[in-house]
């Protein structure tokens, strides 16, 4: 492979992860699935469930097209067109039509002149490709009744009713504006009056409420969000239904987002893993504070006298003294602090939540606040744990 092949090749495989996991660059330039082929897929406010049959199994044609090309593939091109780009162009064919244009020389477009190699992956490319196509039309037959996804509707009807009886539910329920929606689109959590539901790339969970029970099994905290620049506690729970035909599932929310969804379930929730859900951004702060400050260095106490009680909270001994040690003394708006240790470690950390922008809570853990005692300023890397 020379050098023209490889960099096509490193162009292709971003390209394609680009097209599988897509980023939020890709969204917010309208460069989605979901986006390209609004027209065909339809509203998902109107047919919710008809939306994600139709999304699902044209997700799964154009990711099997991947490693070969072809129509569906090549329909992102249309997307493309501002670009008059020639490299933009060969990406949309897929990587095997596109080579045959990079790569003349292997004489591609020619599978029989082509090497062992290349002979070998176009046969498996184009097996995958086909399977696909099979499969998408084994699913679109009798109104899309043989869909993973209507199969799984199905197993709530009544018996005299149908799997289409359950989806007009479904989408009578999520055209209502009272509905729990959050999490990104691959992993979308959606709870209404009767179902909980996930939505994935390639499915769409659903169980009855009144059938399921939920249970905290995980909890992830963050220092910061990628997306907000804000501490952030992941919690996980396991979905389960008492019908035995109905398989579990895991979401994941914001813990801030907890109250809310325990609001508008009428199932149990159950913690067993004993997680500690911070429901406020205070509460996820004074984690990050007391995380930050087990990292700064340890002030050594060389009195022999004992230390006092917090006069904050008078339940805990003091253990927090503040020093100067982020900036020289030249620098900066910090001060030094001349008082004996008199708080604890929660308390300081209440005071340093309370003295914020609360609108701002990105700026918290890079800002200054004033001693609670003699008011010279301070920020997160003087707080010292004493020893």
């Amino acid at each position: 492979m020379d050098r023209s092949d490889a960099t096509f090749t490193l162009a292709y495989i971003v390209f394609a992860v680009c097209v599988v996991f897509t980023p939020n660059e890709f969204r917010s330039a309208g460069l989605t699935i979901q986006n390209i082929f609004s027209e065909w897929l339809g509203s998902e406010d109107i047919g919710f469930t008809q939306y994600h049959i139709k999304r699902t199994t044209l997700t799964m044609l154009i990711h099997c097209s991947i490693p070969l090309g072809g129509p569906p593939f090549v329909l992102f091109k249309h997307t493309f067109m501002q670009h008059n780009s020639y490299a933009i162009h060969i990406l949309c064919k897929g990587y095997y039509i596109g080579m045959c244009i990079a790569a003349p020389e292997e004489n591609l477009m020619y599978v029989h002149l082509a090497s062992l190699e290349w002979q070998l992956y176009f046969g498996v490319s184009m097996a995958i490709q086909l399977l696909s196509l099979a499969v998408a039309y084994y699913w679109s037959k009798n109104g899309w009744a043989n869909h993973p996804i209507s199969k799984t509707l199905g197993l709530f009807a009544l018996p005299q009713s149908s799997w289409r009886a359950v989806s007009s539910s479904i989408n009578t329920e999520f055209r209502r504006i009272e509905k729990f929606a959050t999490g990104p689109p691959d992993a979308r959590v959606i709870v209404t009056d009767t179902w909980v539901m996930k939505v994935t790339v390639y499915h769409l969970h659903v169980t009855l409420q009144q059938d399921a029970h939920l249970t905290v099994i995980d909890s992830k905290q963050h220092d910061l969000s990628p997306d907000s620049g804000t501490p952030v506690q992941i919690l996980t729970l396991t979905v389960a239904s008492i019908n035995p035909r109905v398989k579990s599932f895991d979401i994941r929310l914001n813990s801030t987002e907890y109250a809310e969804l325990r609001e508008k379930l009428s199932c149990p929730v159950r913690n067993a893993a004993n997680v500690v859900v911070h429901l406020t951004l205070s509460e996820l702060f004074l984690e990050t504070f007391k995380s930050q400050v087990e990292m700064n260095r340890v002030y050594r106490h060389t009195s022999e006298q004992e230390l006092e009680p917090c006069i904050g909270c008078m339940q805990v001994s003091a253990n927090i003294k503040l020093v100067r040690l982020c900036q020289d003394d030249s620098d900066g708006e910090c001060q030094q602090c001349y008082c004996r240790p008199m708080w604890c470690l929660l308390c300081m950390g209440k005071w340093f939540a309370s003295r914020q922008d609360q609108t701002r809570a990105e700026t918290w853990l890079s800002s200054t606040v004033p001693c609670p005692t003699c008011r010279a300023k301070f920020c997160i890397l003087d707080v010292c744990l004493v020893e």
